[in-house]
Parts: structure tokens; sequence; C-alpha cells
């Protein structure tokens, strides 16, 4: 059976970006049965309060919402169950070391299909603080006005 080529975003964390700076960011596969990638299809998934966790040299996604699938009866798994990262063991060790640093975290960043495998974008992120917060949300408003008057201007 040929693999389709290209990525099919599932879901992203908006929030992530709301409230952490993203320093870095890395491509991990995830471990799943076959009634969650079925219901990923279908677009059923939420990372909104997601984190990832290193644990006994395995990075570990907590807190991923993946729905049921409506007709996986007794197959269907718990729909928010700790899911394994597969990492390299480096990779691992690497980023368990950074996240040790005050206010360093793991927080996944989105769920998608490449080719017909699920990977899951992982970042290395600091938290803001409410200050960064509110600096954001003036400069996003400040681009929004000034694209309304360039587009005003323009008619």
């Amino acid at each position: 059976m040929a693999e389709k080529k290209g990525t099919k975003t599932i879901a992203q964390n908006k929030k992530a970006y709301h409230d952490y700076f993203v320093e870095e960011s890395l491509e991990a596969g995830i471990e799943l049965v076959g009634t969650e990638v079925k219901s990923l299809r279908q677009g059923r998934a939420n990372l909104k309060d997601a984190w990832c966790s290193v644990v006994e040299g395995e990075m570990l996604l907590n807190g991923c919402h993946i729905s049921q699938y409506d007709y996986g009866n007794i197959f269907n798994r718990d729909p928010v169950r700790v899911r394994r990262l597969l990492l390299h063991k480096r990779e691992i060790m690497r980023l368990y070391g950074l996240v040790k640093q005050q206010g360093y975290a793991l927080i996944p960043l989105s769920l998608y299909f490449k080719g017909s495998r699920v990977k899951v974008q992982v970042g290395l992120c600091k938290g803001k603080k409410l200050y960064d917060k509110r600096a954001d949300m003036a400069e996003k408003a400040a681009k929004r006005d000034i694209e309304r008057t360039i587009k005003e201007r323009n008619r």
C-alpha cells in the first residue's frame, strides 16, 4: 500500500503560545492503539491541558484527550490515559536535564499526521509572566489596527 506524503494537522495547543515562550521544538512519535488512530483521523483530540514528563528514561504525554472511537466498543481505551512518546534516549536525557532548570517545561504544541504516522511537536518552554502576556496582546492589537488602517486606505 502506498503511503501518502505530506502533513495534516489534527490539533494545536494555542494556549501554549499564550502561556509560554517556546525556546525549542522537536518532533516525536507517539504510541497509540488502533481505535485512538481512527478517532484522530476524525480530528477528535485536545491538547489544551497537556504536558510531557520524563519518568524512568521515557517521555510521557499527560493530559492529552483523544475521544473514544464511536465504533470501537471494547477496544476503546481511557481518553486521557498517559501515552508514551517515541524519542531517542539521548534526546530524552538532554531535555530532562534542561527541564530540571527552573522555569522550563515540556509542552506538546501540535498533533499531526506525517504520512500515515501520528507525530507530536513538543516544545521546550519557559513560562510567561502576566506582564509578558499583556505586552503580547498589546502588540497583536497594534498590528491588527495597522493592518486595518492600511486596508481602509487601499480602498
